[in-house]
């Protein structure tokens, strides 16, 4: 007998990003981008990459692992509010909230804490970094990934976007929810990975790849004279103007590739194939298609920037909707392992 075609199953995203300075293009084009379009679409069924739920959130309490001054954390907290919404994060179709406004992740972090292996923190990219290059690493970092975990099991996310070099903190959430589970039942929703397209690949002004940590960043709102500056002294290599050279291995070309229209870098990578060209004006394409591709951004940074009750308001919206499903989870949580005394013990999730 034939069966009826089953749903699709319900997916909920979810992603954090520091508030630890303002975003560069390795954030936006690395991150933020896929944020955008794992938003739920305005009307009508999913379609495409989109999720059915989208959370997303500005994660200040990871932040005060590296920001100590506090002035500074609630100017980048803010920023980072501002320029999420202007590049084009819907909070009539994503939750968007401040991590430190959710204080039930903090409690979950503890319970999970307890079913944490110190070897697998020990483990960890972060903290072994760190340590090996003789660095101060605080207990904040080293538990760094169990509140990471909260973070996602705390909204029972199905799909978190990441980059690479952050697989691990997903496989270390999945090995945390699936020992609480063992422990006390099916408590925790175990999330999987959705890789970046392209998330490592953003090269900054020297070649490398764009961080902070390079000071080769390049940022999304940078202002048109900083920007200027930046753009032309982006470090090229010596060859001669006539020389034919490979544009997938050159980082300026690759830079260009990320805001110009698909005709403009067909153009450029013929032009760059023939030789006979300067850098100098391919730096200027580049300013130019920048511009031109976060035009419309600037102009809606510029209105919320000039309207912060706004931005206030859909932090506080988001945070209530999110502590709404992250008390659930912590309700759950602490049914299950005993902490909840008055409740009728089943530790399943519904």
């Amino acid at each position: 007998m034939a069966t009826e075609p089953q749903p699709p199953q319900a997916t909920r995203a979810l992603s954090g990003i520091q508030p630890t300075g303002r975003f560069h293009w390795g954030n936006y084009f690395g991150a933020i981008r896929q944020y955008i379009e794992l938003q739920p679409a305005a009307v009508g069924p999913r379609s495409g990459s989109a999720a059915d739920e989208a959370y997303y959130f500005i994660a200040d309490l990871h932040a005060l692992t590296t920001v100590r001054d506090p002035a500074r954390l609630r100017g980048f907290v803010r920023d980072a509010a501002i320029d999420l919404v202007a590049l084009g994060l819907d909070p009539d179709r994503a939750v968007l909230f401040v991590q430190s406004d959710v204080p039930e992740v903090t409690e979950l972090a503890w319970l999970l804490m307890t079913v944490t292996p110190m070897g697998l923190l020990e483990r960890c990219h972060a903290y072994k970094d760190k340590k090996n290059r003789g660095l101060p690493a605080d207990a904040g970092l080293f538990t760094y990934p169990v509140l990471m975990a909260a973070d996602i099991l705390a909204y029972d996310a199905t799909v978190v976007p990441v980059g690479e070099d952050q697989v691990q903190h997903i496989e270390v959430c999945r090995d945390l929810a699936g020992t609480f589970n063992h422990l006390y039942g099916e408590v925790f929703t175990l999330p999987q990975p959705r890789l970046v397209a392209g998330g490592g690949k953003v090269p900054g002004t020297d070649g490398q790849k764009m961080s902070k940590s390079y000071e080769n960043t390049i940022e999304v709102f940078e202002e048109p004279g900083p920007l200027k500056k930046k753009i032309m002294r982006i470090m090229t290599d010596s060859r001669s103007m006539e020389e034919a050279k490979d544009p997938e291995t050159d980082h300026l070309y690759q830079l260009v590739s990320l805001v110009a229209p698909e005709a403009d870098r067909l153009a450029l990578a013929d032009l760059y194939r023939r030789g006979g060209f300067g850098y100098g004006e391919v730096k200027k394409q580049l300013l130019a298609a920048a511009g031109v591709f976060f035009a419309t951004a600037r102009a809606q940074r510029a209105e919320l920037e000039a309207d912060p009750e706004r931005i206030e308001a859909i932090l506080a919206a988001g945070a209530a909707k999110a502590r709404v499903r992250a008390s659930a989870v912590l309700a759950r949580a602490r049914q299950a392992c005993g902490l909840d005394r008055t409740a009728v013990p089943s530790g399943r999730k519904r």
